[in-house]
């Protein structure tokens, strides 16, 4: 293909920031209709890429050229301008308006309500993306959030589409619609530039990939030629490793929940729904659901940050469904949640601070009352050296870890506390293949060692790869367990769905 056929067309574009050169020399092209991928580990660059091409970001030195003229976005308005859109991993919608009221906003110039909710319901249906113009955004699913935020982009007819995991708040079968409209859009013409950690869904979906590694392109491919194994370690540069999961005994039952029942933790939120399983020693529970069915709620009740009624939480027997977080950690329940800044770990506080914070229960970080920070300082060093956390050291803000590197560092936070119960949520969010690799053989580590382990995650490879037995969250109420081993993805779908009765076909 010529330079000319080529829609986007980038050369030696670099972006430095004090310490780190994001960008370096980074040039490749994608051309009309074409799916491309960008790939590569935490840190590698692909943010800081397509913030550039979508004018978020100025780039440094370099040069870029779309539809065959010079391109340099001064901001996102300048982008959309030209042709540019972008669906981010998180999503900029207000839960109190509705779709075409959010849809309005995200517009340079909206044509009056009525005519925008026939436009909206025109193109939702041409791509089979059906939407309700007058629903509240705070009664959609996460699928359904996603969809007005491709809608919102189509209707400003894009020539080049940028998804930033677009596929990690959704069911599988959520993901074939999702296909299924970005094929369409590349048969017509729209160049899509995808950014997915899920190697598979790159083989089935993408034409090329540019593989990006410390800021620098280290090669292209066709990922249809590639094992989702070979594209992995393209990434990363090194033989990639297989999780083990050998070495594990399933004991007595560590943790019974019974009944649990509680209310919407906020206005959209769901309310919990007679909640019940059984977890034992060296298990590991995959819990799987679409964003906002539940999910930061139990991790909460499980965690102490609720309190349920009695005896709806036991912890080999005893009932400690009264307990705060402190008093449950003391006992050795321990959680990770699924918000890294914020919740699992204070933005402005450094690594030893952080620490700190979940550490003091269960390991001896305090003197005669007061903090010996001298011993919070090794226990910071103990989990950057275990979990492999790209840091100049523990004195760091969190804030100034990438995603992945701060998810690992709360991962093995918990991990090396030694609890006897482990509840994390979305544990490899965000995270590249060699980091989530080592962040889900540190669970079953743990649970090798006899641990009960509940993984919550969105990611249904995950759970396959490292779950002894899986149950969906639907609307707040979960399904009974059922062993992974011979579960289909038809059967896991169902169960997300809501078809709670698919544990017994399971069986």
């Amino acid at each position: 293909m010529t330079g000319e056929d080529k829609l986007l067309r980038i050369e030696g574009l670099t972006k430095a920031y004090p310490g780190v050169v994001a960008n370096d020399g980074v040039g490749f092209a994608v051309a009309p209709g074409e799916i491309h991928a960008l790939l590569g580990e935490n840190g590698a660059g692909k943010s800081t890429l397509v913030k550039m091409i979508y004018g978020l970001v100025k780039p440094d030195s370099g040069t870029m050229e779309f539809r065959g003229s010079p391109y340099m976005p001064p901001e996102p308005r300048a982008a959309r301008a030209a042709g540019v859109a972008m669906v981010f991993q998180h999503f900029s919608l207000f839960e109190a308006l509705n779709v075409a009221e959010n849809v309005a906003l995200g517009m340079e110039n909206p044509p009056p309500i009525r005519q925008l909710a026939r436009e909206i319901r025109e193109i939702s249906e041409t791509y089979g993306l059906p939407l309700d113009p007058a629903r509240l955004v705070g009664d959609l699913s996460a699928g359904e959030r996603q969809r007005v935020e491709i809608v919102r982009c189509l209707l400003q007819d894009p020539k080049l589409l940028i998804m930033d995991e677009p596929t990690s708040v959704l069911t599988p079968q959520e993901v074939e619609i999702l296909f299924h409209t970005l094929r369409k859009l590349a048969r017509e013409g729209t160049a899509i530039l995808y950014i997915s950690h899920k190697l598979e869904e790159i083989r089935s979906l993408c034409d090329h990939a540019t593989i990006l590694r410390g800021g620098k392109v280290v090669g292209t491919c066709l990922p249809r030629e590639k094992t989702a194994r070979e594209l992995a370690e393209m990434m990363v540069g090194t033989e990639f490793k297989s999780t083990d999961r050998s070495g594990r005994t399933l004991g007595e039952t560590v943790l019974s929940v019974a009944g649990l029942s509680l209310p919407p933790m906020t206005q959209f939120g769901p309310a919990l729904k007679d909640i019940r399983f059984d977890l034992r020693a060296g298990e590991v529970l995959g819990v799987g659901g679409v964003a906002g069915n539940g999910q930061e709620e139990l991790l909460a009740t499980l965690a102490g940050e609720r309190v349920s009624a009695p005896s709806t939480v036991k912890l080999h027997g005893t009932d400690i469904a009264g307990l705060g977080p402190n008093a449950r950690r003391a006992k050795g329940v321990l959680a990770a949640p699924e918000e890294r800044l914020g919740h699992a770990a204070v933005p402005n506080m450094s690594l030893t601070e952080n620490a700190i914070l979940t550490g003091t229960v269960r390991k001896p970080l305090t003197r005669k009352g007061f903090v010996d920070l001298a011993a919070a300082r090794s226990f910071a060093e103990d989990v950057i050296r275990a979990f492999d956390v790209r840091t100049p050291g523990p004195h760091v803000a969190a804030r100034a870890l990438s995603g992945g590197n701060l998810q690992k560092y709360v991962i093995g936070r918990e991990v090396l506390q030694e609890p006897e119960v482990l509840i994390v949520n979305q544990p490899t969010w965000g995270v590249d293949a060699a980091a989530a690799a080592a962040i889900r053989q540190a669970i079953l580590d743990l649970a090798a060692k006899g641990a009960a382990v509940i993984v919550i995650s969105q990611d249904l490879d995950e759970l396959m790869e490292i779950a002894d037995s899986f149950a969906a969250l639907n609307e707040g109420r979960m399904s009974a367990p059922v062993p992974t081993e011979g579960l289909t993805l038809e059967q896991i779908g169902l169960m997300l769905g809501g078809a709670h009765g698919m544990q017994e076909a399971a069986l």
